[in-house]
């Protein structure tokens, strides 16, 4: 495990009008690892992925990538940076086969014309690097995939454009359970090839599965960044529900009452 963060946010703050979403948030991402970042609804989740992909511009704070400071300021900038996001409803076109989608508003030319054969090796050399083996062919339309092979095909055209940060936003949420464990095999696949990676998720089970580090958010502030290995269950259901959990979390003296958040700003 890397001893310096690929990613660093510190002292993160956001706010929509007079809300407040985040409050002074900290996270650090490492190269080669799965980091989980959790919250219920409402706990800025969202809007902590959207300002480190650029869609939202951050207050305050300041965002280190590769041990130098940036400035993001939209997603092209983060994608120049290397950071990938993969959102739950996986932007995706049903009419496309699984080519087209991974290079869809990226397209490679001859001339004026899409280098088809190039593209297609591209796509096939990706998914092969990720051991990805339950594609039947790379002409298949997205329509007639699977839900894990959808999540897959989002998560090879995410790591195509040589990112090194991927961000997955609830990958497993509507999968069965054989479909589940093949995406959570790419997610830990991704992290061995070096990636820094970061996983959304409300299933513990699979947070525990693949994670190295688990970052826990309560209603804007960061509760906890710790060790999967250090902590359990309970504690980790306790840091959501609460903040704080035995020795860990938020101090006992902070309250509670953090902003009158409306959670459809920032779920």
């Amino acid at each position: 495990m890397a001893a310096t963060p690929l990613l660093e946010l510190r002292g993160i703050d956001k706010s929509f009008g007079p809300v407040q979403v985040l409050h002074d948030v900290g996270l650090s991402v490492y190269p080669g690892e799965v980091t989980a970042l959790i919250g219920d609804n409402g706990a800025g989740k969202s809007t902590l992925v959207k300002c480190v992909s650029g869609i939202y511009t951050i207050d305050a704070g300041t965002v280190t990538f590769d041990g130098r400071q940036v400035s993001v300021h939209s997603p092209r900038d983060a994608a120049d940076l290397g950071i990938e996001v993969v959102y739950q409803d996986l932007a995706l076109c049903d009419n496309l086969d699984i080519v087209q989608n991974m290079f869809l508003g990226r397209e490679r030319k001859r001339g004026i014309v899409l280098d088809e054969p190039t593209m297609e090796q591209m796509a096939g050399e990706t998914l092969a690097n990720l051991s990805v083996r339950t594609v039947k062919s790379l002409r298949q339309l997205v329509a007639t995939l699977s839900g894990g092979q959808r999540q897959t095909v989002a998560i090879a055209k995410a790591v195509l454009w040589n990112s090194r940060v991927v961000i997955l936003d609830e990958p497993t949420a509507a999968l069965g359970v054989a479909q589940t464990a093949q995406v959570l095999e790419l997610v830990r696949r991704l992290a061995d090839k070096g990636l820094g990676v970061v996983l959304i998720s409300h299933n513990m089970n699979d947070v525990f599965a693949v994670s190295d580090r688990i970052a826990a958010l309560y209603l804007g502030r960061m509760a906890a960044e710790v060790k999967t290995s250090d902590v359990t269950h309970a504690q980790i259901v306790e840091l959501i529900t609460g903040g704080r959990s035995g020795h860990l979390g938020l101090p006992p003296e902070n309250p509670t009452d953090f902003a009158d958040i409306t959670p459809g700003v920032h779920q």
